[in-house]
Parts: C-alpha cells; structure tokens; sequence
C-alpha cells in the first residue's frame, strides 16, 4: 500500500514539472500585460486600479478557487454562473432579516446545489459536463421564473446592504480579504490537507485512489459542495456591490474561471494543480480585461474575443504537452 502510494507521488512529482513550465508562462504573460498597460495609461499601476481591478474581479476570484478543486479531481463545473446568479437574487430578498442572513443564506444554497451537483456526479454517475450543465440550465430558468425581471432591488434593508458593499478595512475595500482568505485556505486544503491528496489522486487516477481506500465518492460530493459553497459567497459579493440581484447575471463566466484556472497550470484533465496558480491566472484575466476597459483606443467589445482566444490556447498547449508526455 506505501509502495503504490509513494508511486502515485512519483508520477505527480513527474507531472508537476510541465504545470511549473505554464506557471511560469503565466507569471510572464502578467507581467507584460503590466508593463504595456503602465506603458499606454500611467494610472494602470496606481494602488487606486490595482484595488479596483481586486474589487471587480472578486466574483470571478472565488469561481476560480472552487473551480481549480473540482478541475483537479477530474471534473468540471458549468453550473457556478447559474448559482452565482441565483444566490445573488437570494442575498437581496434575504436582506430584510439582516446583513449575517443575507450573506449565510446564500453560501447555504450554493453549498446545498453543490451537493445536488456532486450527487448526480458521484452517485448517478453522470458525466460532470452533462451533469452541470443540467443544472445550469435548470437553475438560470428557475431564478427567471420566479423573480422575473432582469434586475430585482433591495426592497427592505437598502441602507444595512449599501453599506455592507462599501465596506473597507483600513483602507481596503472588504472583497480582497474576502478573496485572500479564500485563495489561502484553498491552497491549505489542496496542498496540506488528507483531502487536498485525494482530491489530487482522485483527478490522477480514479481507480487507484479507490484502491488506496480513498472514498472517492464521498470526496467527489464535498468538491463540488465547495464550488457551490464559493458560488453562493461569490453571489452576495456581486450583490453587495451594485446594491441588487440580477436574474441574468453570470453568462459565460464558469468559463473565464476555466481559463483563469487553467492559465494558472492546471491541467484540465485532472490531477495536477492548486489555486497559487489560479491566483495568477485570475490576476492575468483581471487586469487584461481592465487594459481594454480604461485604455480608449481599444475596442473593449474585444474582450470576448480575447476570452475565446485565451482559452482556446491554453487547451491547444496542454493537450501538446499531453501528447509530448505519452
């Protein structure tokens, strides 16, 4: 059991090599995405952007952390722009009964749909796609029939919730150590935890883990809890912000999560990577995306486009470099 377990570690120590390479290509492409915004607009690097750019992406921060574990374990989550939408709605009609119910409440949801998601998954067997794209599209249907229009208000409470969005600690506006605390205990749990390395052996070979006495579907279930878990936070954070819920917010960005993710070296296929890398990826997909929105002579409907493209390459080089390993 030790030899095959020393084994396991072995072939992952082999694996990480390549993931330190894509590491490393990311660290490279943020910094000159960096240098050239400092280069067209001298404001891109002022501690006012820089904390602007944290701000506005701690949605899609805490997306990225829950999506880097389930993408370790093998799978794949599409449902979180769904549960970010819904819990976003959710936040805001629980406002009324206090600001500790309108963040509680939501991260409860997302957790619950977690499991709905790691049942149908772990338990039903279904493939992770199929399984969370059932449930975003069950999910972004509900939230629409039962709120309805596009943008729903604070109706009681306003003042408590304004004020919660706004929030700061010294100085800091009160998402970064939101988004600092998750990205922490997630690199805690991937890297040190007795659940981290089954995560890990799980996405490297999910026969084996079972073999070592791993409780593979017990662990998969949890994986996907802590998605909707981030989820549900990640709503009431984007609540928070613009003082209301919306029913069709979160379009598309399970997959901006996927490209942060995987821009941070994890491998899409499973097995290898952690939410340091994911860290760099998010600030890589943040800051080129704020380059397009202050700099004036860039179109910024590009975005998209520069989304598709990243994504696209990140899945081109890792699959050479699959190749290239067999």
């Amino acid at each position: 059991m030790k030899a095959a377990h020393a084994a396991a570690l072995g072939r992952g120590a082999r694996r990480a090599s390549p993931a330190l390479l894509r590491l490393l290509g990311a660290l490279v492409a943020l910094v000159a995405v960096m240098l050239i915004g400092a280069l067209r607009n001298p404001e891109f690097l002022t501690p006012e952007n820089v904390l602007n750019v944290l701000r506005q992406n701690a949605v899609l921060a805490l997306l990225a952390v829950g999506m880097t574990i389930v993408i370790v374990s093998g799978g794949i989550d599409l449902s979180v722009g769904s549960v970010l939408s819904f819990t976003s709605v959710l936040s805001v009609v629980l406002a009324r009964y206090g600001i500790p119910v309108a963040v509680v409440g939501p991260v409860i949801a997302g957790i619950g749909l977690g499991l709905l998601n790691g049942f149908l998954v772990a338990r039903l067997r279904l493939p992770p796609f199929i399984a969370t794209l059932a449930m975003l599209l069950a999910l972004r249907g509900l939230t629409i029939a039962v709120f309805g229009e596009e943008t729903v208000p604070i109706k009681v409470g306003r003042a408590e919730f304004v004020a919660f969005g706004r929030a700061e600690l010294l100085g800091v506006p009160m998402q970064v150590p939101v988004i600092v605390a998750a990205f922490l205990a997630g690199f805690l749990l991937l890297r040190y935890s007795r659940f981290g390395r089954a995560v890990h052996a799980i996405g490297g070979n999910e026969d084996s883990a079972r073999l070592l006495g791993i409780r593979v579907e017990r662990t998969k279930t949890l994986v996907y809890a802590i998605s909707g878990g981030l989820a549900g936070l990640a709503g009431v954070l984007f609540a928070a912000r613009i003082s209301a819920g919306m029913t069709n917010y979160g379009l598309g960005l399970e997959l901006d999560a996927i490209t942060a993710v995987a821009l941070g070296g994890t491998l899409l296929t499973g097995g290898v990577g952690g939410v340091g890398g994911t860290f760099i990826g998010v600030l890589l997909v943040g800051f080129l995306f704020n380059l397009f929105n202050i700099d004036a002579s860039l179109n910024p409907f590009l975005q998209r486009v520069v989304r598709g493209l990243l994504l696209t390459i990140v899945v081109v080089l890792q699959g050479s470099l699959l190749l290239r390993r067999r």
